[in-house]
């Protein structure tokens, strides 16, 4: 039974990144993506929350609340993965800017590509990552239908609004298709770190990457938002790799793989409530500044 799930789960991550990247693209143009990253501070404090302060945290925190040594390991490979393939879909969800999500999405994959390699083995014993096998999956699954998706946007756009609302409930489908089966796959795990107390850890973790990204993501409230999400939502993907090609123990995956869910679960639930919380307040500070 456990096979059947894991091949679902693995078409409905299939069908949620692609269609997700390939409906961004026929969305928006190759100008639209790069507007947002010609401001030096915004992609600076992107960079520095993402591949300083989140690593930072994550691995002065285990210093402090000791756990076994495969979910600290766990934890310490999703904290250095950043550029989550969520990123156009989290922006949608909390009504961030999409424009800037897919450029920050490439931003951080590329970023991850050659800042995984370099430091993860500075802090975690025994991983071996090649770049190149990170890479690969993330070009075929990412970049490929976003540049489809743009082609098709500038040579026939007249059919883009057409297809893109299909790809975009298409995308939907695989995202919570793809949350229910991993929640039944890792039932287990997630009681299992619920009774270790990791599970609080994990959520830490969460709460703190959000906090710092929305600080940092401003002028723009779109922005903050998105670099909130885009900053506790890590890439899984590319963790999951390093964690299933170098360790034998199954505790880093399952680390790994509910931290995710966490991550996503919380977006799904807090993101539309704390968007309207957010947009409530910045309408009354309008109104005070008026």
């Amino acid at each position: 039974m456990n096979e059947i799930l894991a091949v679902i789960d693995k078409l409905a991550l299939f069908t949620f990144i692609v269609f997700t990247m390939l409906g961004a693209g026929l969305g928006l143009t190759v100008q639209q993506i790069w507007e947002p990253l010609r401001n030096p501070r915004l992609v600076i404090l992107s960079l520095l929350t993402n591949f300083v302060l989140v690593p930072l945290f994550v691995y002065l925190l285990l210093q402090v609340v000791h756990l076994s040594e495969p979910l600290r390991d766990g934890l310490l490979i999703m904290a250095v993965a950043s550029g989550p393939p969520a990123l156009p879909k989290l922006a949608q969800i909390v009504k961030g800017n999409v424009a800037f999500s897919v450029g920050l999405m490439m931003l951080l994959m590329l970023g991850t590509i050659f800042y995984m390699p370099i430091v993860l083995p500075l802090v975690v014993e025994g991983v071996q990552i090649n770049s190149w096998e990170i890479a690969k999956p993330l070009l075929l699954m990412m970049v490929s239908p976003l540049v489809i998706g743009l082609f098709i946007k500038a040579k026939f756009a007249a059919i883009a609004p057409t297809i893109q609302p299909i790809l975009f409930k298409l995308s939907n489908t695989g995202l919570l298709l793809g949350l229910v089966v991993r929640l039944l796959i890792h039932t287990n795990d997630i009681i299992g770190l619920l009774k270790t107390g990791a599970i609080f850890v994990c959520a830490v973790f969460i709460i703190f990457s959000f906090s710092v990204g929305y600080l940092l993501g401003g002028p723009g409230i779109d922005t903050q938002r998105l670099l909130g999400v885009g900053t506790a939502q890590r890439n899984f993907a590319a963790a999951l790799l390093v964690g299933t090609s170098n360790f034998d123990d199954p505790g880093v995956v399952s680390i790994i793989m509910v931290t995710s869910i966490l991550m996503m679960v919380i977006v799904l639930i807090a993101g539309p409530k704390f968007t309207e919380i957010d947009q409530a307040t910045y309408v009354e500070i309008k109104q005070v500044e008026v």
